[in-house]
């Protein structure tokens, strides 16, 4: 498990590599043996921490700001970054802005397509790029999205709605992509006790009774963390995982069933 991508030629690319999720993801691939180039939006010191750390595990790391709704330079990047480092091995789409809890109703049909853009339209910029390093060394891809499209909470369709999209495009791309030995895949965390979960907790999205409300509806009575998903997402780009493609995994203690 220590050397799942020892062997594997470049780097893995993880978007959003700063956040908690990508954070915890970066590192997991790192402790694995992979090299890691991960993507920023706004926070250069979060992703000079993250950087950092994965250095002092032994890793090849960089970072780069981007704003991946910019298509255009995200590709170019992605190509010359794929050239430089010698290949991509993994992308792992871990970025996404803050999504507030709001009824559909309420939700002006632009900010609707802004997020659509943001989300699916970031994650398609990112990995139609890389998909020429991908064919090359048989690579994979993993999505980052939510549980909320297997069982929806009331208000996150903001959050759902594009991200089902991606999990759409994900199973295009292993359809299309598997000729080549490229699989795609998706996670799906639950509630967690770090990332977005918890920025809804400090903006006031979710107050503690609907934390316990949302608690005692999972068979597992408890939040996840980073490192669980890291761990799906990890297993899923392995060779561990080699006949596993077009999948969705919910990481959410139980919470779709």
């Amino acid at each position: 498990m220590s050397s799942d991508f020892a062997s594997r030629p470049g780097a893995a690319l993880v978007t959003g590599g700063s956040g908690a999720l990508g954070r915890a993801i970066c590192t997991m691939l790192a402790e694995r043996g992979s090299n890691v180039v991960l993507t920023y939006h706004r926070n250069r010191q979060a992703a000079d921490e993250v950087v950092d750390h994965l250095v002092e595990l032994g890793a090849e790391a960089e970072h780069q700001q981007l704003d991946l709704s910019d298509t255009e330079a995200t590709g170019t990047w992605v190509a010359a970054t794929a050239e430089r480092l010698g290949g991509l091995h993994t992308v792992v789409h871990a970025a996404g802005p803050l999504v507030r809890q709001v009824h559909l109703s309420r939700v002006e049909p632009m900010l609707m397509q802004r997020h659509l853009l943001d989300e699916a339209g970031a994650f398609f910029g990112v990995v139609q790029p890389a998909l020429p390093w991908l064919r090359a060394c048989a690579g994979s891809i993993v999505a980052v999205t939510t549980a909320a499209n297997h069982r929806y909470p009331i208000r996150d369709g903001l959050s759902a709605g594009p991200k089902a999209a991606i999990e759409s495009i994900v199973r295009g791309l292993a359809a299309e992509e598997g000729r080549f030995g490229v699989r795609a895949n998706s996670v799906g965390p639950g509630m967690l006790d770090e990332g977005m979960a918890q920025h809804l907790r400090d903006h006031g999205d979710l107050d503690h009774t609907a934390l316990e409300a949302a608690r005692r509806v999972i068979p597992l009575p408890r939040f996840g963390s980073a490192a669980d998903i890291a761990e799906a997402v990890c297993f899923l780009a392995s060779d561990r995982a080699g006949y596993i493609s077009g999948q969705h995994l919910n990481v959410d203690g139980g919470y779709s069933v």
